[in-house]
């Protein structure tokens, strides 16, 4: 499929899709061969400053901290057939007979009690990560008790008629991963020994297809939407880490190697109808099997997934519709879903895999595009999700219908409500890479970096309220002056003007698209100051609808807010003018129209493409 993407740039009263390049042909294409060359910081490297992501991840954080442990774990003491004091969780966590669903009639299906439990792991993973950024106390004893806590729950009895087992059983393993890694909960090697022993018996042979599954016995439908082939990337973690050889085997024996990863590496796109958050997941699976066999399918299959992916992704970098990707050749799904569905982008779940294929696709080729990527993902998406409720009302989807609003899921806990804490402790790590020597910035977001070079340490600090503004101050304090890199990532929307100076000297060969490197020798007290340049443009939808724009500045889409669907001109886009710090205004003869980015939207109604005049 041509995507918006292939687009050129030819200026600012033009249609534009110069955000991310489509990448050459298979054929054509040099991968690497070597391990990554860039490496994210420690958590505890990382500070956020005050700011929406800080607030994000706070705002988790505090959430999970809050809930009791008889309250997470009384769906496993239920299933193992145990006395199970607290309140229950609700929705799809608990563990219920309510959950009944009827594939000829959606409209009559109870989600309570879908998948007991099934989001326990991740609320830990979260803890652990929140632990190895702030050192707190509180929350290594929180995490190291639910790890406790969950030890004599663990059971074969879970298991038995669960619909879902490797789809849970993935979870618990993250969660065990980062409780022992970051937390130093050392009895999580048990626990997770202890659940893989009670889950191996109810686990398929290999990764099966959703259509391999149908063709086997099954009870009820939601036996058919298991994941096993999401599980290699988090059991290679386990085995890198001493947890157990047992784990890579495991890991191994649940890639989807002929159903997947073989003709992508081939080039060849097998996503058509599959769906989209596992999937994507499936392709940082693709990145630890690379890791732990040097087999280069592995990499060129999660290179060339992320392509077919990025292919079909809206302005605001969401992708999957109703849940589901499109095929290669598709120019028309995108286009109908803006009218069929509310249903467009499932956001803290996809944003937590795109998050993480994005940073290891960067580390391995040091390519601008996909911390571009990345970005828009942050800003358009995740960043502008609603805070999740005490009582488990979760922001799942993004809306970009013609009539959007910003809704919750409709069921408490579900699955989003696990990856929301994780992308939100990940803000940090994704925001800056490490090379010997050599500090690149990723995101220009508030927050200090504290890193070492030449074993003097290095404190770097942004100063930001980017993209709302269209600057950030790095302030560089080396313990001493130290020699190093700093390669700044230039967008590959950046206009002409775009600016980078150090202690007001301005810096040469600026290219959009591309890594800036300043080479010197660090001083206490310099100062680089980036301005970029973030003129209005409009991205068509995809060739075959270049009739339909989002309108852009910088990394943001704008999306104007309880307006009608006239059809306007690209010069009226074009000519909006800021009118407060968050929002635009365009003049039409039947009034002005109000154009906000996703962070600023709050009740009203929006829309992200707009139809042009002839």
């Amino acid at each position: 499929m041509t995507s918006r993407r292939t687009f050129l740039h030819t200026g600012s009263s033009a249609l534009c899709a110069c955000a991310i390049p489509v990448s050459a042909p298979t054929a054509q294409r040099r991968f690497p061969k070597s391990r990554p060359k860039l490496t994210p910081p420690a958590y505890g490297q990382v500070r956020l400053s005050e700011g929406r992501l800080k607030t994000q991840l706070t705002h988790q954080h505090d959430l999970f901290m809050g809930i009791d442990n008889d309250r997470l774990l009384k769906p496993f003491r239920v299933r193992a057939g145990q006395d199970a004091p607290g309140e229950d969780m609700g929705g799809w966590y608990d563990a219920s007979d309510d959950f009944h669903i009827d594939p000829t009639d959606w409209s009559t299906a109870n989600w309570h009690g879908y998948i007991p439990g099934h989001s326990f792991g991740q609320y830990m993973s979260g803890l652990a990560r929140s632990y190895a950024i702030t050192g707190d106390g509180a929350t290594q004893a929180k995490v190291a008790s639910m790890v406790r806590d969950f030890i004599p729950t663990i059971s074969p009895s879970f298991f038995d008629g669960y619909p879902l087992p490797a789809y849970t059983y993935d979870k618990i393993v993250i969660g065990m991963v980062d409780a022992y890694r970051y937390a130093g909960v050392t009895e999580a090697k048990t626990a997770l020994d202890l659940t893989t022993d009670a889950v191996l018996p109810y686990l398929p042979e290999k990764a099966l297809t959703r259509e391999e599954r149908r063709a086997r016995p099954y009870t009820q439908e939601a036996e058919i939407w298991d994941e096993p082939y999401i599980l290699p990337e988090h059991l290679f973690q386990a085995w890198k880490l001493g947890m157990g050889d047992r784990y890579r085997d495991l890991a191994v024996r649940f890639l989807q190697n002929e159903a997947l990863f073989e003709p992508l590496a081939a080039g060849v796109s097998p996503l058509k109808g599959k769906h989209a958050y596992s999937h994507v997941n499936a392709l940082n699976s693709a990145i630890e099997a690379w890791y732990a066999t040097n087999d280069i399918k592995y990499l060129k299959a999660a290179i060339n997934g992320f392509d077919f992916v990025e292919r079909q992704s809206y302005a605001t970098g969401g992708w999957g519709p109703n849940e589901e990707l499109v095929g290669a050749d598709d120019t028309e799904t995108l286009y109908t879903m803006l009218t069929d569905t509310h249903r467009t982008f499932e956001t803290p779940c996809g944003a937590y895999g795109h998050f993480k294929i994005t940073r290891s696709l960067l580390g391995i080729t040091k390519d601008s595009r996909y911390g571009d990527s990345m970005e828009r993902v942050l800003y358009n998406t995740i960043l502008g999700a609603k805070p999740t409720e005490p009582n488990g009302d979760t922001f799942y989807y993004s809306d970009y219908s013609h009539t959007a609003t910003k809704f919750f899921r409709g069921e408490a806990w579900p699955c989003c409500s696990g990856t929301f804490i994780q992308v939100a402790a990940d803000y940090g790590i994704s925001a800056y890479l490490l090379e010997t020597n050599s500090l690149y910035v990723n995101l220009y977001v508030a927050s200090q970096l504290t890193t070492q070079f030449s074993g003097e340490t290095i404190s770097v600090t942004q100063v930001t309220d980017y993209p709302l503004t269209n600057t950030s101050r790095i302030e560089i304090n080396p313990a001493k002056d130290t020699g190093f890199k700093l390669y700044l990532r230039i967008p590959a929307w950046s206009g002409p003007a775009t600016r980078v100076a150090v202690n007001g000297k301005p810096a040469a060969h600026i290219a959009a698209g591309k890594f800036l490197n300043i080479e010197r020798i660090w001083q206490k007290g310099d100062v680089v100051e980036i301005t970029f340049e973030m003129g209005l443009r409009l991205e068509p939808l995809n060739a075959a609808h270049p009739e339909m724009v989002a309108v852009m500045t910088g990394p943001l889409t704008l999306f104007p807010i309880n307006a009608p669907e006239t059809p306007l001109p690209r010069e009226t886009w074009l000519k909006a003018t800021r009118s407060t710090p968050d929002s635009w205004s365009v003049a039409t003869i039947a009034g002005a129209i109000t154009l906000k980015p996703f962070i600023a939207i709050t009740n009203e109604t929006y829309r992200l493409y707009n139809p042009l005049s002839v």
